[in-house]
């Protein structure tokens, strides 16, 4: 899951301890979360829009799918008329602090990694929402466990 730290950060999550991952408005996204996200799938938290963007935490799925709220306040920076709680257009999962690591893994020290080359995230269009394997999982949390990356 990418956010931008000015919007919601690492920090913010580990201060609030839990949060609804709410305002994602494309549908390739959308259904990441929707179909195949499952509580207690572990998600990798990347901070996009910084110079290096990168991984720095880890938080939990703690709900499955529900409807985005957000997307019928007319005052919501997430609205969207054609939405509706009647026929929901778009949809949200609660997420929970894990872990905020020592270190950034950079997209470039992603990039680095051969076994990393199939990465949803190294391939545009960069989704606020995307899968990532088991295997890429655990080389990611390695990286940012390293002592000197």
């Amino acid at each position: 899951m990418k956010s931008e730290p000015d919007d919601y950060s690492i920090d913010d999550l580990a201060a609030d301890g839990r949060t609804h991952w709410d305002g994602v408005r494309n549908y390739q996204a959308r259904n990441y979360m929707r179909d195949e996200m499952r509580v207690g799938d572990m998600v990798l938290f990347y901070h996009s829009v910084v110079r290096p963007p990168g991984v720095v935490g880890l938080a939990e799925v703690v709900t499955e799918a529900y409807p985005d709220h957000t997307a019928w306040d007319p005052d919501s920076k997430y609205y969207d008329p054609k939405s509706s709680p009647e026929d929901p257009r778009w949809f949200m999962v609660d997420v929970a602090f894990v872990e905020k690591f020592a270190r950034m893994v950079t997209i470039d020290e992603i990039r680095s990694h051969p076994e990393l080359s199939e990465m949803v995230l190294l391939h545009r269009p960069r989704l606020s929402v995307q899968p990532v394997t088991d295997q890429e999982f655990e080389i990611v949390v390695a990286l940012a466990r390293e002592a000197d990356g």
